[in-house]
């Protein structure tokens, strides 16, 4: 059956409207050497600034160098706060280790594993979740860590990819680099950021003329392995395209005005709406995929004549 341009609006902006809050958790792991300590933290910061820039209703933790319990601490202080409509961000900047079996960050004292990791992040009630972890061997993470209705980028495709990784620097350049925003509409998606960054760390070893040591993947569906191309053809990225993971510019700029912040919400949900239409295209008669994509760019155009005003 087919449904009206106002059944679409209603049933789309209801299935992606966007959270009521974001909570991002930044982690800096240990960096073994007093380079790497300096890089790492000087990422983690690059990110909890450009994230605090961005305005809105979103509360931001940056912990340097933090032990397990105070990881466990801090992840339990968000399951006590988020609701279901929230959103969870968290960011892992470091070393980690995988032995064939389990994949381990490393901080000080016992190590977190991805296990514990994913088993903190299943009683946080947030209904998205984005997890990065840009660690060495991060891919050994990707089995525990995917889930239903969780995004999962990992900077290097495997657990034997064991160098250290280049790909938090271009991840935390992504979050403040307009470059990123590929649809120019102030707002960097998961996607966007995972594409920027991956062609970024492609480019720092093609220009440093060496063989590349981590393969970054994306994976949001709860099943497979990760694509470091996510596109329609392979499944993969949908749900990140629809996150949004910081803001830019005027958005920036209108997430912190109370007056303008309802017309930004809305304007961020038809931006959702549209891109999982665009998404969905293949599987449509052409003629219902404009039809609703039609109604949709009609809406977003009212709701940008208003927050222009």
């Amino acid at each position: 059956m087919r449904r009206s341009a106002a059944a679409v609006l209603l049933c789309l902006g209801a299935a992606l409207s966007a959270p009521a809050a974001t909570f991002y958790v930044t982690i800096s792991g240990l960096g073994g050497e007093t380079d790497y300590e300096q890089r790492f933290k000087l990422w983690a910061e690059d990110i909890e600034t450009s994230l605090k820039r961005a305005g809105g209703d979103q509360t931001v933790a940056t912990l340097i160098a933090p032990t397990r319990e105070q990881i466990r601490a801090r992840l339990s202080e968000v399951a006590g706060k988020a609701r279901a409509d929230d959103a969870l961000v968290v960011m892992l900047i470091g070393h980690g280790s995988y032995d064939g079996v389990d994949y381990k960050f490393n901080i000080p004292g016992p190590d977190m594993t991805g296990a514990e990791l994913a088993s903190l992040l299943d009683k946080i009630p947030a209904s998205r979740q984005l997890i990065v972890n840009m660690s060495s061997a991060s891919g050994g993470s990707l089995n525990s860590l995917q889930k239903k209705n969780r995004i999962v980028i990992t900077a290097t495709k495997t657990g034997t990819e064991k160098n250290a990784t280049v790909f938090a620097r271009y991840w935390a350049e992504a979050l403040r680099e307009p470059a990123a925003d590929a649809d120019k509409n102030d707002t960097v998606s998961a996607l966007e950021a995972f594409h920027y960054a991956e062609r970024k760390t492609t480019e720092f070893f093609d220009t440093q003329k060496r063989l590349a040591t981590e393969h970054a993947v994306l994976e949001d569906t709860g099943k497979g392995e990760g694509e470091r191309n996510p596109s329609p053809d392979n499944g993969e990225g949908k749900l990140a395209g629809t996150f949004a993971v910081v803001r830019l510019g005027a958005n920036a700029n209108a997430a912190r005005d109370p007056a303008k912040r309802p017309l930004l919400d809305k304007k961020e949900e038809v931006e959702q709406a549209i891109d999982k239409l665009k998404y969905d295209k293949a599987a449509m008669p052409e003629q219902e995929y404009k039809k609703q994509l039609t109604a949709l760019l009609v809406e977003l155009a009212k709701v940008q004549e208003d927050l222009d005003k």
